[in-house]
Protein backbone atom coordinates (compact mmCIF):
# COMPACT_ATOMS: atom_id res chain seq x y z
CA UNK A 1 0.00 0.00 0.00
CA UNK A 2 1.21 3.40 -0.66
CA UNK A 3 2.21 5.22 2.82
CA UNK A 4 2.08 8.74 3.63
CA UNK A 5 5.38 10.77 2.63
CA UNK A 6 7.07 7.61 0.96
CA UNK A 7 9.13 9.36 -2.42
CA UNK A 8 7.29 9.69 -5.37
CA UNK A 9 7.83 7.92 -8.42
CA UNK A 10 9.23 9.40 -11.65
CA UNK A 11 6.67 9.72 -13.94
CA UNK A 12 7.38 7.45 -17.23
CA UNK A 13 5.72 7.97 -20.24
CA UNK A 14 6.92 6.05 -22.81
CA UNK A 15 10.88 7.04 -23.73
CA UNK A 16 10.28 9.99 -21.87
CA UNK A 17 10.85 10.79 -17.91
CA UNK A 18 9.48 13.58 -15.41
CA UNK A 19 11.58 13.11 -12.05
CA UNK A 20 8.34 14.38 -10.20
CA UNK A 21 4.65 13.21 -11.27
CA UNK A 22 3.37 16.15 -10.78
CA UNK A 23 1.61 17.60 -14.25
CA UNK A 24 0.48 21.71 -13.69
CA UNK A 25 -3.09 21.36 -15.35
CA UNK A 26 -3.26 24.33 -18.46
CA UNK A 27 -4.70 27.23 -17.16
CA UNK A 28 -6.53 29.57 -20.34
CA UNK A 29 -6.53 32.38 -21.38
CA UNK A 30 -2.78 33.10 -21.26
CA UNK A 31 -2.59 31.83 -17.67
CA UNK A 32 -0.34 29.02 -17.77
CA UNK A 33 2.21 30.15 -20.84
CA UNK A 34 6.02 30.04 -20.81
CA UNK A 35 7.01 30.97 -17.46
CA UNK A 36 4.89 29.21 -15.30
CA UNK A 37 5.32 25.89 -17.38
CA UNK A 38 9.17 26.29 -17.83
CA UNK A 39 9.42 27.10 -14.00
CA UNK A 40 8.07 23.74 -13.06
CA UNK A 41 9.41 21.55 -15.91
CA UNK A 42 13.16 23.29 -14.28
CA UNK A 43 11.86 21.26 -10.72
CA UNK A 44 11.28 17.89 -12.42
CA UNK A 45 7.56 18.17 -13.12
CA UNK A 46 5.53 18.60 -16.77
CA UNK A 47 4.96 22.31 -17.44
CA UNK A 48 1.39 22.61 -19.43
CA UNK A 49 1.16 26.05 -21.73
CA UNK A 50 -2.77 26.36 -22.89
CA UNK A 51 -2.89 27.37 -26.68
CA UNK A 52 -6.27 28.64 -25.88
CA UNK A 53 -5.88 32.46 -28.08
CA UNK A 54 -2.31 32.15 -25.86
CA UNK A 55 -1.22 35.31 -28.86
CA UNK A 56 -3.50 37.46 -27.11
CA UNK A 57 -0.83 39.84 -26.70
CA UNK A 58 0.66 39.51 -29.67
CA UNK A 59 0.74 42.34 -31.90
CA UNK A 60 -1.82 41.82 -34.63
CA UNK A 61 -4.03 39.77 -32.51
CA UNK A 62 -6.99 41.84 -33.29
CA UNK A 63 -6.69 41.61 -36.79
CA UNK A 64 -5.55 37.61 -37.28
CA UNK A 65 -6.27 35.74 -34.25
CA UNK A 66 -5.28 32.58 -35.81
CA UNK A 67 -1.67 33.64 -37.24
CA UNK A 68 -0.77 35.35 -33.73
CA UNK A 69 -2.20 32.09 -31.28
CA UNK A 70 0.23 30.43 -33.92
CA UNK A 71 3.32 32.28 -33.74
CA UNK A 72 2.61 31.81 -29.83
CA UNK A 73 2.57 28.65 -29.79
CA UNK A 74 5.90 28.34 -30.94
CA UNK A 75 7.17 31.08 -28.91
CA UNK A 76 6.19 29.66 -25.23
CA UNK A 77 7.30 26.11 -26.23
CA UNK A 78 10.65 27.40 -26.91
CA UNK A 79 10.84 29.81 -24.09
CA UNK A 80 9.72 27.34 -21.75
CA UNK A 81 12.16 25.03 -22.74
CA UNK A 82 14.72 27.01 -22.44
CA UNK A 83 13.89 28.50 -18.99
CA UNK A 84 13.50 24.84 -18.22
CA UNK A 85 17.37 24.33 -18.79
CA UNK A 86 16.63 20.24 -20.09
CA UNK A 87 14.64 19.14 -17.21
CA UNK A 88 11.32 17.96 -16.64
CA UNK A 89 8.63 17.68 -19.80
CA UNK A 90 7.16 21.15 -21.45
CA UNK A 91 3.63 20.56 -23.41
CA UNK A 92 0.37 21.98 -24.45
CA UNK A 93 -3.29 21.53 -23.39
CA UNK A 94 -5.22 21.95 -26.33
CA UNK A 95 -9.14 22.03 -26.46
CA UNK A 96 -10.64 20.03 -28.74
CA UNK A 97 -13.53 22.79 -29.10
CA UNK A 98 -11.14 25.00 -30.77
CA UNK A 99 -11.90 26.30 -34.36
CA UNK A 100 -8.40 25.74 -35.00
CA UNK A 101 -7.86 22.56 -32.96
CA UNK A 102 -6.16 21.13 -35.94
CA UNK A 103 -3.72 23.71 -36.57
CA UNK A 104 -2.85 24.29 -32.92
CA UNK A 105 -1.63 20.54 -32.95
CA UNK A 106 0.28 20.75 -35.47
CA UNK A 107 1.92 23.56 -34.47
CA UNK A 108 2.89 22.70 -31.11
CA UNK A 109 4.40 18.96 -32.62
CA UNK A 110 6.57 21.42 -35.22
CA UNK A 111 7.70 23.33 -31.79
CA UNK A 112 8.67 20.13 -30.33
CA UNK A 113 5.82 20.08 -27.63
CA UNK A 114 7.15 16.71 -24.85
CA UNK A 115 3.30 16.11 -24.82
CA UNK A 116 -0.25 17.04 -25.65
CA UNK A 117 -2.72 16.72 -23.47
CA UNK A 118 -6.38 17.45 -24.99
CA UNK A 119 -10.01 17.49 -23.55
CA UNK A 120 -13.33 20.07 -23.85
CA UNK A 121 -14.66 17.17 -26.33
CA UNK A 122 -13.24 14.02 -27.41
CA UNK A 123 -9.83 14.07 -29.48
CA UNK A 124 -11.09 11.15 -31.43
CA UNK A 125 -8.25 12.68 -34.56
CA UNK A 126 -5.45 13.30 -32.65
CA UNK A 127 -3.45 10.41 -32.99
CA UNK A 128 -3.63 11.04 -36.83
CA UNK A 129 -2.66 15.21 -36.21
CA UNK A 130 0.21 13.92 -34.42
CA UNK A 131 1.07 11.27 -36.86
CA UNK A 132 4.32 9.88 -36.02
CA UNK A 133 5.86 12.70 -34.20
CA UNK A 134 7.79 11.98 -30.79
CA UNK A 135 5.17 13.85 -29.02
CA UNK A 136 2.99 12.21 -26.31
CA UNK A 137 -0.63 11.85 -26.27
CA UNK A 138 -3.16 12.31 -23.64
CA UNK A 139 -7.12 12.49 -23.69
CA UNK A 140 -8.56 14.06 -20.69
CA UNK A 141 -11.69 12.24 -19.71
CA UNK A 142 -14.10 12.10 -17.12
CA UNK A 143 -15.42 9.21 -17.22
CA UNK A 144 -14.96 5.30 -17.82
CA UNK A 145 -17.21 5.57 -20.70
CA UNK A 146 -15.20 7.97 -22.34
CA UNK A 147 -12.12 6.44 -21.87
CA UNK A 148 -13.29 3.15 -23.58
CA UNK A 149 -15.03 5.46 -26.54
CA UNK A 150 -11.78 7.32 -27.09
CA UNK A 151 -9.19 4.02 -26.60
CA UNK A 152 -11.33 2.35 -28.57
CA UNK A 153 -11.68 3.96 -31.81
CA UNK A 154 -7.71 5.18 -31.49
CA UNK A 155 -7.20 1.67 -31.53
CA UNK A 156 -9.47 0.34 -34.38
CA UNK A 157 -8.75 4.14 -36.51
CA UNK A 158 -5.31 4.46 -36.04
CA UNK A 159 -3.55 0.87 -34.50
CA UNK A 160 -2.24 3.12 -31.35
CA UNK A 161 -3.29 3.84 -27.95
CA UNK A 162 -2.81 6.74 -25.51
CA UNK A 163 0.43 7.39 -24.39
CA UNK A 164 -1.19 8.54 -21.01
CA UNK A 165 -4.80 9.38 -19.72
CA UNK A 166 -5.56 12.34 -17.56
CA UNK A 167 -8.44 11.71 -15.18
CA UNK A 168 -10.59 14.94 -14.88
CA UNK A 169 -13.04 14.89 -11.56
CA UNK A 170 -15.73 17.11 -10.77
CA UNK A 171 -13.72 19.20 -8.42
CA UNK A 172 -11.28 20.34 -11.28
CA UNK A 173 -11.41 24.39 -12.78
CA UNK A 174 -12.55 25.89 -15.96
CA UNK A 175 -14.65 23.54 -18.29
CA UNK A 176 -16.04 20.61 -16.90
CA UNK A 177 -17.06 16.70 -18.28
CA UNK A 178 -20.08 16.73 -15.65
CA UNK A 179 -23.68 17.89 -15.66
CA UNK A 180 -25.07 20.55 -13.94
CA UNK A 181 -26.95 18.01 -11.79
CA UNK A 182 -23.74 15.78 -10.85
CA UNK A 183 -21.80 18.87 -9.96
CA UNK A 184 -24.18 19.89 -6.98
CA UNK A 185 -24.30 16.80 -5.70
CA UNK A 186 -20.60 15.42 -5.60
CA UNK A 187 -20.57 13.75 -2.82
CA UNK A 188 -22.80 11.34 -3.93
CA UNK A 189 -20.94 10.41 -7.43
CA UNK A 190 -18.15 8.16 -5.23
CA UNK A 191 -15.52 9.62 -7.74
CA UNK A 192 -12.85 7.39 -6.15
CA UNK A 193 -14.75 4.37 -8.01
CA UNK A 194 -14.87 5.72 -11.07
CA UNK A 195 -11.27 6.23 -11.17
CA UNK A 196 -10.44 2.67 -10.39
CA UNK A 197 -12.81 2.08 -13.31
CA UNK A 198 -11.34 3.89 -15.96
CA UNK A 199 -8.20 2.66 -14.45
CA UNK A 200 -9.07 -0.56 -14.98
CA UNK A 201 -10.36 -0.40 -18.97
CA UNK A 202 -6.99 0.67 -19.83
CA UNK A 203 -5.42 -3.16 -19.13
CA UNK A 204 -6.87 -4.38 -22.57
CA UNK A 205 -4.63 -1.65 -24.50
CA UNK A 206 -1.80 -1.93 -22.45
CA UNK A 207 -1.64 -5.89 -23.57
CA UNK A 208 -2.46 -5.11 -27.19
CA UNK A 209 0.12 -2.57 -27.82
CA UNK A 210 2.83 -3.96 -25.34
CA UNK A 211 3.16 -0.83 -23.36
CA UNK A 212 2.24 0.97 -19.49
CA UNK A 213 -0.53 3.63 -20.17
CA UNK A 214 0.05 6.10 -17.07
CA UNK A 215 -2.74 7.31 -15.43
CA UNK A 216 -2.97 10.81 -14.11
CA UNK A 217 -5.10 11.94 -12.03
CA UNK A 218 -6.98 15.84 -11.72
CA UNK A 219 -9.93 17.78 -9.57
CA UNK A 220 -9.20 18.85 -6.31
CA UNK A 221 -5.89 18.20 -6.09
CA UNK A 222 -4.61 20.08 -2.94
CA UNK A 223 -1.42 18.55 -1.19
CA UNK A 224 0.47 15.83 -0.43
CA UNK A 225 -2.11 13.84 1.50
CA UNK A 226 -4.38 14.05 -1.52
CA UNK A 227 -1.70 13.35 -3.96
CA UNK A 228 -1.11 9.75 -1.68
CA UNK A 229 -4.67 9.07 -1.92
CA UNK A 230 -4.63 9.26 -5.63
CA UNK A 231 -1.55 7.29 -5.99
CA UNK A 232 -3.26 4.61 -3.83
CA UNK A 233 -6.32 4.35 -5.61
CA UNK A 234 -3.64 3.47 -8.46
CA UNK A 235 -2.81 6.61 -10.12
CA UNK A 236 0.33 7.29 -11.83
CA UNK A 237 0.24 10.91 -11.02
CA UNK A 238 -1.31 14.07 -10.24
CA UNK A 239 -2.81 16.94 -12.27
CA UNK A 240 -2.46 20.23 -10.53
CA UNK A 241 -3.69 23.92 -11.64
CA UNK A 242 -5.44 26.19 -9.28
CA UNK A 243 -2.44 26.17 -6.68
CA UNK A 244 0.12 27.17 -9.67
CA UNK A 245 -1.64 30.32 -10.12
CA UNK A 246 -0.49 31.86 -6.92
CA UNK A 247 2.86 31.59 -7.58
CA UNK A 248 5.07 34.47 -8.73
CA UNK A 249 5.41 32.50 -12.15
CA UNK A 250 2.17 32.28 -12.84
CA UNK A 251 1.73 34.10 -16.74
CA UNK A 252 -1.27 35.69 -14.88
CA UNK A 253 -1.24 39.28 -13.93
CA UNK A 254 -0.88 39.93 -9.81
CA UNK A 255 -4.30 40.66 -9.35
CA UNK A 256 -5.80 37.66 -10.75
CA UNK A 257 -3.41 35.53 -8.25
CA UNK A 258 -4.94 37.81 -5.49
CA UNK A 259 -8.62 36.91 -6.76
CA UNK A 260 -7.27 33.40 -5.84
CA UNK A 261 -5.58 34.05 -2.54
CA UNK A 262 -9.01 36.34 -1.33
CA UNK A 263 -11.52 33.81 -2.38
CA UNK A 264 -14.08 32.84 0.09
CA UNK A 265 -16.43 29.51 -0.32
CA UNK A 266 -19.19 31.60 -1.48
CA UNK A 267 -16.95 33.02 -4.19
CA UNK A 268 -17.32 29.74 -6.17
CA UNK A 269 -19.63 29.18 -8.95
CA UNK A 270 -21.18 26.85 -11.51
CA UNK A 271 -21.52 28.88 -14.15
CA UNK A 272 -22.51 27.67 -18.27
CA UNK A 273 -19.53 28.34 -20.48
CA UNK A 274 -20.30 29.16 -24.43
CA UNK A 275 -18.13 25.98 -25.24
CA UNK A 276 -21.38 24.11 -24.02
CA UNK A 277 -20.03 22.79 -21.08
CA UNK A 278 -20.75 23.94 -17.26
CA UNK A 279 -17.54 25.41 -15.64
CA UNK A 280 -16.32 26.28 -12.53
CA UNK A 281 -15.34 30.12 -11.78
CA UNK A 282 -15.08 32.64 -9.01
CA UNK A 283 -18.10 34.55 -8.58
CA UNK A 284 -17.99 38.56 -9.83
CA UNK A 285 -19.74 41.62 -10.73
CA UNK A 286 -19.20 39.95 -14.68
CA UNK A 287 -20.64 36.96 -13.16
CA UNK A 288 -23.73 38.49 -11.23
CA UNK A 289 -24.07 40.52 -14.06
CA UNK A 290 -25.18 37.61 -16.76
CA UNK A 291 -27.79 36.67 -14.37
CA UNK A 292 -29.71 39.27 -15.65
CA UNK A 293 -28.88 40.08 -19.17
CA UNK A 294 -26.90 38.47 -22.07
CA UNK A 295 -23.58 40.72 -22.81
CA UNK A 296 -23.91 41.53 -26.64
CA UNK A 297 -20.78 40.43 -28.17
CA UNK A 298 -19.07 44.00 -30.57
CA UNK A 299 -16.58 41.31 -31.98
CA UNK A 300 -15.97 37.57 -32.70
CA UNK A 301 -12.20 36.08 -31.84
CA UNK A 302 -12.98 33.00 -33.78
CA UNK A 303 -12.13 30.73 -30.83
CA UNK A 304 -14.67 28.25 -30.90
CA UNK A 305 -15.71 25.35 -33.66
CA UNK A 306 -19.78 25.63 -32.54
CA UNK A 307 -19.99 29.09 -31.21
CA UNK A 308 -22.87 31.46 -32.03
CA UNK A 309 -21.82 35.12 -31.66
CA UNK A 310 -25.41 35.66 -31.85
CA UNK A 311 -27.05 33.36 -29.04
CA UNK A 312 -23.94 33.08 -26.60
CA UNK A 313 -24.45 34.83 -23.37
CA UNK A 314 -21.24 36.29 -23.74
CA UNK A 315 -17.84 35.93 -25.48
CA UNK A 316 -15.61 33.84 -23.40
CA UNK A 317 -12.53 35.11 -25.27
CA UNK A 318 -12.88 38.66 -24.46
CA UNK A 319 -14.37 37.50 -20.59
CA UNK A 320 -11.01 35.46 -19.93
CA UNK A 321 -8.51 38.46 -21.57
CA UNK A 322 -9.79 40.78 -19.42
CA UNK A 323 -9.47 38.74 -16.43
CA UNK A 324 -5.75 37.41 -17.09
CA UNK A 325 -4.62 41.61 -17.94
CA UNK A 326 -5.88 41.95 -14.44
CA UNK A 327 -9.29 42.91 -14.48
CA UNK A 328 -10.74 40.32 -12.22
CA UNK A 329 -14.48 42.50 -11.80
CA UNK A 330 -15.62 42.34 -15.10
CA UNK A 331 -13.21 39.20 -16.68
CA UNK A 332 -13.93 35.38 -15.86
CA UNK A 333 -11.89 34.19 -13.42
CA UNK A 334 -11.92 30.28 -13.72
CA UNK A 335 -10.68 28.12 -10.48
CA UNK A 336 -10.75 24.58 -8.56
CA UNK A 337 -12.86 23.95 -6.20
CA UNK A 338 -10.46 24.10 -2.93
CA UNK A 339 -9.42 27.73 -4.50
CA UNK A 340 -10.80 29.02 -1.22
CA UNK A 341 -7.77 27.20 0.47
CA UNK A 342 -5.17 29.02 -0.89
CA UNK A 343 -3.90 32.15 1.43
CA UNK A 344 -0.50 33.34 0.42
CA UNK A 345 1.97 33.88 -2.65
CA UNK A 346 4.57 31.64 -2.98
CA UNK A 347 7.22 30.16 -5.93
CA UNK A 348 7.14 27.19 -8.46
CA UNK A 349 9.94 25.52 -6.49
CA UNK A 350 8.34 25.94 -2.94
CA UNK A 351 5.24 24.60 -4.09
CA UNK A 352 6.51 21.87 -5.81
CA UNK A 353 8.85 21.28 -2.71
CA UNK A 354 5.88 21.08 -0.72
CA UNK A 355 4.15 18.49 -2.92
CA UNK A 356 6.86 16.48 -3.12
CA UNK A 357 8.37 16.03 0.13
Amino acid sequence: MYTYKEPLKPLKIGEMTAEKPIIQGGMGVGVSRSSLAGAVAAEGGIGIISTAQIGYDEEGFERDQAGCNRIAIRKHIRRAKEIAGGKGLVGVNIMVALKHYKEHVQEAVSAGADVIISGAGLPMDLPKLVGESRTKIAPIVSSRRAAQLILKMWAHRYDRTADFIVIEGPKAGGHLGFSREQLKNIETLDYDKEIKEIISCKALYEEKFGIKIPVIVAGGIFDRTDIDHMMALGADGVQIASRFVATKECDAADAYKQAYIQAEPKDIQIIQSPVGMPGRALRNEFIRGLETVRKPIKKCYNCLEKCDPRSVPYCITKALIDAVRGDVRNGLVFCGANVDRIHEMTTVHDLMQELCY
